[in-house]
């Protein structure tokens, strides 16, 4: 080993550095946090710099600290579950897509939910107009939920529905069909996303202030580990963080201690940690430098292990795993030569699936430009099907690991990605970090360095700021109807018509007196949806109770 470290400087001062030193460097952006450049090649010398210890880092697949992965197998026994991330207009139409995307081999279903719906809005609510099926499919009441799932078999897939705020509020939407459909709800499976935190910090859907949203997470929380075992009751999301403008280390830092005040608050509140813990999930984007990807999500992974089992005190395995869903990056796709935007999913399907993921959506090309058609939805699929099947990935167990780049990547990232951590700590916690605006400003000073580089052409985006053209090909865009947004207006009026009055009215009432006490929440929330109450007035219960959060301006 000391002939080859030797060697290798030799290498690196008497052959590289001349060789770079007659060529003019093309555009290269850092990695790592602060815009820290990788090394032209990693050996030895670079484990060495970072004490590696492969019985201490890595471990083996299924085992802590899953740096190599949640199962033992991982995709030779049974591959990730593919989802296409769906949802628009009226219910019905969202189940024709859901329909023909299982057809088409989806093994999961993934909701979108619109606007009206995630902010706690009925159709018919004046703040409403115009947003109605936009950008997910218009949910407000039971009646809604039961055309959403017609004829899909409730028994056999799970589905993630992307909601936050009004989380429970469609769980038990869920949960009230599936009993009516003689699947009971110790059998459904699921995730709700139901993380508030990254609302306030990057994506504005929230309601109420924070801590009866927590409060209210609690709730599923403790509901779920008795009644619906089986369900994923919170999808600790790095997604919309990256969204936002983040980098990798910041993704991975702000959305473990966002899953960091999740566990917090339910200890606090009497929850065991290892009986919730084995409920939570993580949800992550994935991006285009297809190296740093696996080694944030292997990061990820030893981090939460080691946080679960040393700061709370976790013992079973299942409570310490960090499982989690991906999603392409919506913000690398561009509405310039949206053809290109396949390789882009390609190369992050790539990248999810190497880095070990449990569930996958795949964008479609043209979501720069509106709502995927069904034709571009399908060739999304079939981008996860190819390389679950054609590219000999899916037969490796952690392909990478043990490679130098990934493994000092690995440590990189977890370590920068502590140091958020640590200073988040300092601040009192997630909340409180959120409160003072740490998080929000942290991440809109990488986005305002990410587009510059792209102006400066630091950074080079195919079809955007280079190798342009101006005779761009047309592609199909996808129109929501507007008479849709009558239509669903229409039937929620008449839902209020023809429900039982009083029997409505009892169910609010319960929901209210709940919110004002410490009962658990869910069993109301049931009881109020099966007696017809929308998910609007649900929500303006609990506005009545808690009160509505107003954003802290940063600066």
């Amino acid at each position: 080993m000391r002939d080859y470290v030797s060697q290798y400087r030799d290498w690196l001062e008497q052959t590289l550095q001349p060789a770079e030193a007659k060529e003019c460097p093309r555009p290269r952006i850092g990695v790592l946090a602060g815009g820290a450049d990788t090394a032209p090649l990693y050996g030895p010398p670079n484990l060495g710099e970072i004490d590696f210890e492969p019985a201490r880092d890595l471990g083996f697949p299924g085992q802590p600290p899953f740096t190599r992965g949640v199962q033992p197998n991982m995709y030779r026994g049974r591959l990730w579950t593919m989802r296409q991330y769906a949802g628009f207009g009226t219910a019905a139409e969202s189940n024709e897509r859901y329909r023909y995307l299982l057809q088409q081999g989806q093994t999961g279903l993934s909701v979108a939910f619109d606007l009206p719906t995630q902010m706690g809005r009925d159709s018919d609510d004046e703040k409403s107009l115009g947003e109605v099926g936009r950008v997910g499919v218009a949910i407000d009441s039971i009646e809604d939920m039961r055309v959403l799932l017609h004829g899909l078999p409730l028994d056999k897939i799970s589905t993630s529905m992307t909601i936050n705020a009004t989380a429970a509020i469609l769980l038990a939407l869920y949960v009230a069909v599936a009993e009516e459909n003689g699947v009971p709800r110790n059998a459904i499976r699921g995730t709700i996303q139901n993380d508030i935190l990254k609302e306030y910090i990057a994506r504005g859907t929230y309601i109420f202030p924070p801590r009866p949203s927590l409060r209210l997470i609690n709730d599923v929380f403790a509901f779920c580990a008795t009644d619906v075992p089986k369900w994923n009751t919170i999808s600790i999301s790095g997604y919309h963080i990256r969204e936002a403008g983040s980098d990798a280390v910041q993704e991975v830092a702000f959305t473990l201690a966002d899953g960091i005040a999740y566990v917090q608050a339910a200890i606090e509140a009497g929850l065991d940690v290892d009986k919730f813990g084995a409920q939570l999930s993580f949800f992550f984007n994935v991006h285009n430098n297809l190296i740093e990807e696996v080694a944030k999500f292997r990061a990820a992974r030893r981090m939460w292990s080691t946080i679960m089992a040393t700061r709370f005190g976790a013992k079973t395995n299942r409570a310490r795993a960090l499982r989690f869903h991906c999603q392409t990056a919506g913000m690398t796709l561009t509405a310039q030569q949206p053809l290109n935007n396949i390789a882009r999913v390609t190369v992050q399907t790539l990248a999810a699936v190497l880095g070990g993921c449990q569930s996958l959506h795949t964008n479609s090309f043209d979501e720069a430009l509106g709502l995927p058609t069904n034709e571009s939805a399908t060739i999304a699929l079939r981008t996860q099907q190819i390389v679950a099947n054609e590219s000999g990935i899916s037969d490796f167990v952690d392909a990478l690991g043990g490679s130098y780049a990934i493994e000092t990547l690995t440590h990189q990232i977890e370590k920068d990605a502590l140091k958020y951590i640590r200073r988040i700590d300092e601040l009192g916690g997630m909340v409180a970090a959120i409160e003072q605006g740490y998080p929000q400003r942290e991440i809109q000073n990488s986005a305002y360095q990410y587009q510059i580089e792209i102006e400066q052409k630091k950074r080079i985006i195919v079809g955007l700021n280079a190798y342009t053209q101006h005779d761009e090909t047309a592609v199909p865009v996808m129109r929501v109807d507007p008479q849709i947004e009558h239509q669903q207006v229409a039937r929620v009026r008449k839902l209020r018509e023809t429900r039982d009055a009083s029997r409505y009215t009892a169910a609010l009432e319960q929901v209210k007196s709940r919110a004002n006490g410490t009962g658990n929440l869910m069993p109301a929330l049931i009881d109020a949806v099966k007696a017809g109450g929308t998910v609007g007035e649900i929500s303006n219960v609990l506005r009545g109770v808690w009160g509505e959060h107003i954003e802290t301006l940063v600066l």
